[in-house]
């Protein structure tokens, strides 16, 4: 049996669905208010952010970009290089435990204020939308009208813009990968030229388009894993947007007149809500907290004279919030602690790190009755720097002993990962039962510095 009240929503299934697991499209009302003006403050800073900062140059390079093609990594004039996987591993890890503290102090927060999800659908979307089509209540009327020439004019020119939209968010996001100038250059030439960032581009369009512009709240209640996992990062004392039920409860209409609470029933949250729940409820895992319903909640309060605040911001158990417990306190501490493994990291990275590969034959010895020991050389280091370096061995008395035979003098590392062959020449008198331990030192020749050093087992006949 259906409701009379659309808003009423049945207590056995999703708001989204009906009786027969349809999909019941959401439109949420328009709301203003004070969290409105604030949200709509981040929303629109975020976009910009997203828009612009590609377009920065930093030490001649964007401020930000993921080249994932030559495996860089720039922020702010600072390039790392993809050959450390461990830094990769730590970052994410330390991103992990800092969203799981921002979470166990302020809840969803992430949801509702910067989930590019939420900012996209609210701010330009849900906008479009509105203005095309209605109000909700025209727009749920369109969606059960027959497809008309007045239908199939405003269902194209919303798809059309919300394309045009969807292309140009792609495009800003590939632009963090190739750079935004070469992709403005790239533009101008046919896709046949740049096949694979063509398709990428039109993948990424095609996504933004059909999550953004149809599947929208369905991706936070069914395919967003941080939905699911934040009960287990919150706690009662974690800030939730809360509705009041001391105060509210009993709800106008279901007691006689005179008993009732402050909650008038007027299923003005509900209408607002962009994943269609009641908070009246209690925490939800569809609710992102976007605030929406305090503000519509507030102004129907204001209009009766009675004080806001019947939904707010507050905690399960009612108390004064405290930033500090024992789990968000956990949580601080476990990404301090990565982050300060990554920035340990991220220090040692900047240094050239050399790796030996003996060559199949371990010696031979040339007709002078010298050693060669042969090897590959692997070098790797961080930063956008180029460094020109020299090598030798670091035991004094051994220095002039080895002989240490490079392709170039000096060897410049123009690339993150550069390998060179590298021979030692040595007579057998240096070596004791047949084999010796050096190290080997990489000196920086601009500056002379020792920026890394290296073991090596040399070996040679035995007497």
């Amino acid at each position: 049996m259906k409701n009379k009240n659309i808003f009423e929503l049945d207590p056995e299934r999703l708001s989204t669905t009906d009786e027969h697991g349809n999909r019941i499209y959401v439109h949420p009302e328009n709301v203003k208010g004070i969290w409105q003006t604030r949200r709509n403050f981040v929303y629109w800073g975020l976009i910009a952010l997203y828009l612009i900062l590609p377009w920065i140059n930093v030490a001649g390079k964007p401020a930000l970009q993921v080249d994932i093609f030559a495996r860089e990594f720039t922020f702010l004039g600072g390039t790392l290089h993809g050959v450390e996987p461990v830094l990769m591993f730590l970052a994410l890890i330390s991103l992990l435990f800092l969203f799981a503290f921002l979470t166990s102090v302020f809840g969803r927060v992430w949801c509702g204020w910067a989930c590019p999800q939420t900012v996209f659908i609210q701010a330009l979307f849900l906008k479009i939308e509105s203005l095309i089509e209605g109000t909700p209540k025209r727009r749920r009327d369109l969606d059960a009208a027959p497809w008309n020439r007045g239908k199939i004019l405003k269902r194209g020119v919303k798809w059309l813009i919300f394309l045009l939209i969807s292309l140009h968010i792609a495009h800003t996001f590939i632009g963090y990968v190739v750079g935004p100038r070469n992709l403005l250059l790239i533009t101008f030439q046919t896709p046949a030229e740049n096949w694979g960032l063509f398709v990428a581009t039109m993948i990424l369009t095609g996504i933004f388009l059909f999550d953004f512009g149809w599947f929208r709240e369905q991706f936070c209640i069914i395919m967003c894993p941080y939905g699911r996992i934040q009960s287990v990062m919150m706690d009662d004392n974690s800030l939730v947007v809360a509705y009041d039920k001391k105060r509210g409860e009993p709800r106008f209409g279901t007691v006689p007149r005179g008993e009732e609470g402050d909650c008038v029933n007027c299923y003005h949250c509900v209408k607002v809500c962009p994943t269609g729940i009641d908070i009246r409820r209690g925490t939800q895992l569809e609710c992102i907290h976007c605030t929406q319903c305090i503000d519509a909640c507030d102004a129907i309060m204001e209009k009766l004279n009675r004080p806001p605040g019947l939904i707010k911001y507050a905690t399960e158990n009612g108390e004064k919030h405290r930033v500090i417990t024992p789990r968000s306190l956990v949580y601080s501490l476990i990404s301090l602690l990565l982050f300060s493994v990554l920035i340990y990291f991220l220090s040692a990275s900047g240094q050239v790190k050399m790796i030996f590969l003996r060559s199949r034959v371990p010696f031979t010895v040339n007709t002078q009755g010298q050693v060669m020991n042969n090897f590959q050389l692997k070098l790797t280091h961080q930063g956008s720097s180029i460094p020109r370096v020299e090598f030798q061995v670091k035991n004094p008395e051994l220095r002039n002993k080895i002989e240490l035979i490079t392709p170039a003098h000096p060897t410049i590392l123009d690339e993150a990962e550069e390998k060179i062959v590298f021979i030692f020449r040595f007579r057998p008198e240096i070596l004791e039962k047949g084999q010796r331990k050096v190290v080997v030192e990489t000196v920086d020749q601009d500056s002379g510095d020792i920026i890394s050093e290296k073991e090596v087992n040399l070996v040679g006949p035995v007497d």
